[in-house]
């Protein structure tokens, strides 16, 4: 997280006392709820194109590494220094890091994507390495050397043969880089690291055992005001009226309302609390919902659908061979909310020419941008500092809550917290959207795939859309830009096999049932469940054993790789297909499944072990095995972490995890309605690591999400001969499935 920052002016007799000068910005720790981060801010330099803009030496020997991606759990605090430290030759415990906040740190786009390593620490690696050759240049000229027959290590520069060095602090002498980011600055050979791959801890982890480390959810501002935005019982509804006197009973609460943006304000939280349960409000009736009954049909039929061909690659033969066999299936992905286990929280400071806005959104750089235009303000009066909150690996209810605590700030004239409740964050935030994939080919009896076909009814993104329309903004009639945007939901929509011809269809829709957003691994969980169900069933009807199918149509030896390794972690015996015992009360079986992640970044194999009960239908996974491959490793156990995460929170979206409403609201708001998958559903997982030390560093936050389903739903045909094509998994599911009605 961030810490205050605080600047030093030194004199000229100081700066020649000491030899160096403490470049720009040194950390300190923020008492638990206490001051806020110090908005008195040295010049910076923020162009991405400069070095200075990533990294300062400082006067006492330590970096400060500037970084726009941010940490919400995966681990970037200990990644993205530790490859700057082995960029620069420094021992990382000297690396100070602040992240996300838009007046220190540059702009690297959007924590997300999986791109936190692979672009914004590749990003900071480029800057190190360009640092590093100007250091010693500096070097070489102050030893007389030349710069070949010097190194890095230590925080100095010092000859290769031994002897005395030079520190960087000695060498920058409290003097910026004033350097462009050199893309041909040599990088360090992998050979030689010592810091990069292993699995060094993560600085956060102590103080969240201890329950010290400050999450947004922890924060406070002197004279804050607390708030809790009073929602409408309809989607779409407008404020008709406002009984003020409902409240009067509470001291110093009061109703901020602004057009159709309805809240609560009072000095202490409880109050707050309780004037949002005792305020009466009258409604308009909403702009309605579709039916969920009828979803699928009506993503199917929507009116104004365009059609357009994404992937078309070879061609369908004029006649199939012998024996050949021809399939179809469809495929459903419901819409899903990111159920995050604390609901969202911010804090704003809005005044009259300045804004400053505690978030803890994984956009802070595109928000500044978004706030200053419905604040009216010039977008460089507009701070955005990250403060982590609780995860959600795309768009949950962070920006919305910021909105909300921005808006009610300007309208108090004091700093505004906005705490979401339960109900606020799975009633209210963006939804995954649903998905309909419909599968159709052909497979060779010697196992060729013929043809294949996919078609895609999926929400259309908003050409230029800045960011997912915010509740706040809209209800309150402020400029905001309206859309869609449910990230890049159309990738991974075909096979990674050897085809004779591929076809990929979207059908665009125009509209969503309810506000999409980016969910964890945006669209490839349900696309990659419905490519990989397929291919499972190819390989049954050519009667051949799921994985010898899938290494027949790989030619990248990487996949390749990860398909074989998967497999032996799982002790498969290839065989003929065919199909566990379907009578047992407890039915077993297998499943395996691949991915290559957007067909350019990461190799995952995944396999699964599971247990369907009979009499109750219910699914347990009793094992996860999976390989894989994200290139260049930075630190396993971030590694590890990740692919768990993204392991056990996919079987959760695929076991049960489903968005219900009627034709007014969301229907969904706790866990009861809402069920999240617990600690006694959590299975033995394995995992392998290949690392390729010499190859680019791919992510590891989102590629293991998109294998889960089909390994789990193939393990249940495995096991039952049941097919599910339809996600959640619930028991009533298997049941229709098991008795050949679904």
């Amino acid at each position: 997280m961030n810490a205050p920052v605080k600047t030093r002016n030194f004199s000229r007799r100081e700066v020649l006392k000491s030899g160096a000068i403490t470049v720009g910005f040194t950390l300190a720790g923020i008492p638990s709820r206490g001051r806020a981060q110090s908005a008195a801010v040295a010049k910076r330099i923020l162009d991405s194109k400069e070095v200075d803009a990533f990294l300062a030496v400082n006067g006492d020997g330590t970096v400060t590494l500037f970084c726009g991606k941010v940490d919400l759990g995966q681990g970037l605090r200990i990644a993205i220094p530790q490859i700057a430290a082995e960029e620069l030759g420094m021992d990382v415990d000297k690396i100070m890091f602040i992240e996300g906040d838009t007046a220190l740190t540059p702009d690297q786009g959007r924590t997300s994507g999986s791109n936190g390593i692979q672009r914004g620490g590749v990003q900071i690696r480029q800057a190190a390495a360009t640092a590093r050759k100007a250091l010693v240049e500096l070097a070489a000229q102050r030893l007389n050397a030349k710069a070949e027959d010097l190194e890095t290590a230590g925080g100095m520069v010092r000859p290769k043969s031994g002897g005395t060095g030079i520190s960087f602090a000695a060498l920058i002498a409290g003097k910026q880089f004033d350097l462009k980011l050199d893309p041909k600055a040599p990088l360090k050979d992998p050979a030689r690291y010592t810091i990069v791959g292993k699995p060094l801890h993560r600085p956060d982890v102590p103080s969240k055992c201890f329950g010290t480390h400050i999450y947004v959810h922890d924060f406070a501002v002197p004279n804050m005001l607390h708030a809790r935005v009073i929602r409408p019982g309809a989607v779409g509804a407008k404020l008709v009226s406002v009984d003020e006197a409902s409240i009067k009973n509470i001291p110093g609460a009061k109703v901020v309302r602004v057009k159709d943006l309805l809240a609560v304000v009072a000095d202490e939280e409880w109050k707050a609390v309780r004037a949002s349960r005792a305020l009466r409000a009258q409604w308009s009736e909403g702009t309605g919902l579709p039916s969920q009954s009828g979803l699928v049909e009506s993503l199917r039929n929507e009116p104004g659908i365009v059609d357009e061909t994404l992937v078309n690659k070879g061609s369908p033969a004029g006649q199939r061979p012998d024996g050949a066999k021809a399939l179809a299936a469809t495929y459903y992905w419901p819409m899903q909310s990111h159920a995050s286990i604390g609901p969202s929280c911010a804090v704003a400071d809005v005044n009259n020419d300045s804004a400053t806005v505690w978030t803890a959104s994984q956009g802070t750089h595109g928000n500044q941008t978004t706030f200053s235009k419905f604040l009216g303000l010039p977008k460089e009066k507009v701070r955005m500092i990250y403060l982590e909150g609780s995860g959600c690996y795309g768009m949950n209810g962070h920006e919305d809550a910021a909105a909300d605590a921005a808006i009610l700030s300007r309208a108090t004239g004091r700093p505004v917290r906005v705490q979401w409740t339960r109900e606020d964050e799975l009633g209210w935030d963006p939804k995954g959207p649903p998905q309909l994939i419909g599968i159709s080919g052909a497979v060779s009896a010697d196992g060729r795939i013929l043809d294949w076909r996919t078609e895609l009814w999926i929400p259309k993104t908003t050409r230029g859309l800045p960011n997912i329309p915010l509740l706040a903004p809209e209800a309150a009639g402020l400029e905001h830009v309206p859309g869609l945007n449910a990230g890049l939901i159309s990738q991974n929509g075909d096979p990674p096999y050897s085809a004779e011809s591929i076809q990929v269809i979207a059908h665009w829709l125009k509209d969503a049932p309810l506000r999409p957003a980016p969910i964890r691994s945006p669209g490839k969980p349900a696309n990659c469940f419905a490519v990989e169900s397929f291919v499972d069933e190819l390989a049954a009807a050519a009667g051949i054993d799921p994985v010898e199918f899938r290494l027949r149509g790989l030619k990248d030896p990487r996949a390749i790789e990860v398909v074989k390794k998967t497999a032996a972690m799982m002790k498969w015996q290839s065989q003929s297909y065919q199909l566990a015992s379907t009578n047992a009360a407890v039915a077993r079986g297998r499943g395996i499944s691949f991915v290559h992640y957007k067909h350019s970044e990461t190799y995952v194999g995944m396999g699964m072990e599971v247990a369907v009960e009979r009499a109750s239908a219910r699914i347990m996974v009793e094992r996860v095995a999976c390989a894989h491959d994200c290139g260049q490793i930075i630190n396993p156990d971030g590694v590890r972490a990740q692919i768990e995460g993204s392991i056990l929170q996919t079987i959760s979206r695929v076991l049960m995890e489903e968005v219900m409403f009627d034709r007014s609201r969301v229907l969904s708001v706790d866990w009861a309605s809402y069920p999240i998958l617990r600690f006694s559903g959590v299975p033995k997982i394995d995992i392998e690591l290949i690392d390729r030390p010499t190859e680019k560093p791919l992510g590891a936050g989102e590629a293991a999400c998109a294998a889960v389903g089909a390994a789990l739903g193939n393990a249940v045909h495995a096991a039952t001969g049941a097919r599910l094509r339809t996600v959640p998994f619930t028991p009533e599911r298997v049941k229709l499935a098991l008795t050949g009605k679904a």
